[in-house]
C-alpha cells in the first residue's frame, strides 16, 4: 500500500535504467534501449548497439546502481578467432573477475576475457549426469571446465582429461578443478587438442563442445574411444528449421566417412538460439571406431 492505495506493478530493472537514460538522451533513445542482460555473479554483461556508445557511462552506472553489481560490461563484437575470445568494453566498475555457482559447481573466471554462456546452463547440467560409474572421459574443448567439472562433481566418471588451448582459460580450469575438489579425477592438458599427446583407445566418452562447428573433430574423437566404442557429444550450429535432423545428419556423415560404425540412432537436442534463424544443437552419437 502507498498512502492507502494499492501498490502498482513493480517496474523492471531495464525500465529504471531507461529513466536515467531518458533524462540525458531523451525518450527515443530510452525506449529503444535493449533490456536484456546476463548476470554473472557481481558482473553484468549487456549487448548494446554501437550507436549507444556516447551513453555507455550513463547506462553502465545506472545498471550498476539498479542491480547492485560491481562491474558492467558490454559485448561490442563477435567472438574472435579459434579461441573464441570475447570482445568486451567496460562501462562501469573495474573488477571483471567473478564467480558463478551453478548446479553445485563453482566457476571462477574473468568475464572480460572468458566466454560464459548462460544459455548452456541446462546442457552443462545434463552433461554432468551422462557418464556411467567408472567411465573415462575426454573433453577436447574444456574451457574453464564447462563439461569436465560437472562430469566429475555430479557424475560418476573415474577419470576426466580436460584439454584447453587458451592459456587464460586453462589457468581458470585448474583453479576451478581445485575449487570444486575434483583434482583427483580431472587432469588438465594445455595445448591444441589436434596435436597434444593423448591416450588413444581409452575413452568411454568424448565431449566436443566447440562452436560454431565441432563436426571436424569427430575423427579425432574416434581415435580416443575404446575399440569397443563409446559416446561422442558433438556441438554445432545449424539452421533453426529442422535443427535436430540437420545436426544428426552432419554427424552421421562425418562418422561414417571416418569409418566408424553408428551403433544406434543419433540423438539431438536444441541447446539455445544462435542468432537469427540459427540454433545451437548437441548430437549424442554412440560410435565404434574403425578397426
Amino acid at each position: 500500500m502507498v498512502d492507502g492505495r494499492p501498490r502498482g506493478p513493480s517496474r523492471s530493472p531495464a525500465d529504471r535504467v531507461r529513466d536515467r537514460l531518458r533524462a540525458v538522451a531523451g525518450e527515443p533513445w530510452a525506449s529503444a534501449m535493449p533490456s536484456g542482460y546476463q548476470r554473472m555473479g557481481r558482473v553484468l554483461l549487456l549487448r548494446l548497439p554501437a550507436s549507444y556508445r556516447p551513453y555507455f557511462p550513463v547506462i553502465g552506472r545506472a545498471w550498476q546502481e539498479v542491480l547492485g553489481v560491481a562491474t558492467v560490461l558490454t559485448q561490442v563484437g563477435p567472438h574472435v578467432g579459434e579461441l573464441r575470445e570475447p570482445r568486451i568494453e567496460l562501462l562501469a566498475g573495474t573488477e571483471t573477475e567473478t564467480e558463478v555457482i551453478e548446479h553445485g559447481v563453482r566457476w571462477r573466471f574473468d568475464a572480460a576475457r572468458i566466454m560464459f554462456a548462460a544459455g548452456n546452463r541446462t546442457e552443462r547440467r545434463r552433461a554432468g549426469m551422462l557418464p556411467r560409474p567408472g567411465e573415462s572421459v575426454v573433453d577436447l574443448f574444456a574451457g574453464i571446465g564447462y563439461f569436465a567439472i560437472p562430469v566429475a562433481v555430479r557424475g560418476s566418471a573415474a577419470r576426466v582429461v580436460a584439454v584447453e588451448k587458451n592459456p587464460t582459460a586453462y589457468r581458470y580450469l585448474l583453479e576451478n578443478v581445485a575449487r570444486n575438489r575434483v583434482a583427483d579425477r580431472v587432469t588438465g592438458v594445455l595445448g591444441d587438442n589436434r596435436t597434444v599427446p593423448l591416450e588413444l583407445g581409452g575413452a568411454d566418452r568424448v565431449f566436443l563442445g566447440y562452436l560454431p562447428d565441432a563436426v571436424p573433430w569427430v575423427p579425432r574423437a574416434l581415435e580416443l574411444l575404446r575399440p569397443s566404442g563409446g559416446w561422442v557429444h558433438v556441438h554445432l550450429v545449424v539452421d533453426a528449421n529442422g535443427a535436430c535432423e540437420s545436426g544428426c545428419e552432419r554427424v552421421n556423415q562425418s562418422a561414417r566417412a571416418a569409418g566408424a560404425t553408428v551403433r544406434e540412432p543419433l540423438l539431438a537436442r536444441e541447446v539455445k538460439p544462435y542468432g537469427p534463424g540459427r540454433t545451437h544443437v548437441v548430437v549424442d552419437a554412440r560410435l565404434t571406431p574403425p578397426v
